[in-house]
């Protein structure tokens, strides 16, 4: 279970033509809910938290 999935970044072009993008538009399902229990979402949760840290410094160390 600690396999990471790849962003879009690094697989290649992951933009869907004009066509593809309105027809997931009307796949989406309505309502879906997210276990906040469950120890993967808290895993995942703190990775993407600590990564929005990284950029938010990154970024105000540019500007510094």
């Amino acid at each position: 279970m600690s396999e990471r999935q790849a962003s879009g970044a690094t697989t290649g072009n992951s933009k869907p033509s004009a066509g593809q993008d309105e027809k997931n538009k009307n796949n989406l399902p309505e309502d879906f809910d997210i276990d906040m229990e469950n120890p993967e979402t808290e895993k995942a949760a703190v990775a993407i938290q600590s990564q929005f840290r990284k950029f938010q410094k990154k970024k105000q160390d540019v500007k510094s």
